[in-house]
């Protein structure tokens, strides 16, 4: 695929599938550790979005979390399991967009597992908080924005290439399907 920027001289836009998708979700959930969580997204109003954290990711991309049972996203996620999470790992790079299915439990395991102590702010009454849900969140899509040496060799690109006038555009880009 060429670029769109008639001055990029390398490839920038590399499709991932199956188990090297799963491995460059990971790899970018890992770095933002926080995403949107977006809800009601095949209604004709805007979307619902708040921030979440994700409480663990398994190496084929399935991404944990904890939530209440009388929140507004479970009341979403229950109407429809449709959900788009968005990434953002740093300024310039290790950029996600996740769309998948969610599905609710109470796992007292999973909860045991998951469980952070700072997490008694919104679950009162500690782990056994009874409106502690567990949302799993399994990818189907998505796509991603990232560099392909890393942040260091990117902004030496950038910069050499505003010094010499030429593009030197380290980001590699591309869809994900699971």
């Amino acid at each position: 695929m060429d670029s769109i920027n008639k001055q990029q001289p390398e490839d920038n836009h590399r499709d991932l599938f199956n188990g090297e998708a799963a491995k460059k979700i990971k790899s970018l959930v890992e770095k933002a550790k926080n995403c949107f969580f977006c809800t009601n997204i095949h209604t004709e109003a805007p979307f619902s979005t708040r921030p979440m954290s994700v409480q663990k990711i398994d190496n084929d991309g399935t991404c944990w979390f904890l939530s209440a049972s009388d929140s507004h996203k479970n009341a979403h996620v229950k109407d429809d399991p449709n959900v788009q999470l968005l990434f953002k790992g740093s300024d310039y790079s290790d950029f996600l967009s996740l769309h998948g299915e969610v599905s609710i439990s109470r796992d007292k395991s999973k909860i045991k597992e998951l469980w952070e102590p700072i997490l008694k702010t919104w679950f009162t009454e500690g782990i056994d908080d009874p409106r502690i849900t567990v949302l799993r969140f399994e990818p189907i899509e998505g796509y991603y924005w990232d560099t392909k040496h890393g942040q260091v060799v990117a902004f030496a690109k950038q910069v050499a290439g505003a010094v010499i006038g030429k593009t030197l555009d380290d980001s590699i880009e591309g869809k994900l399907k699971l």
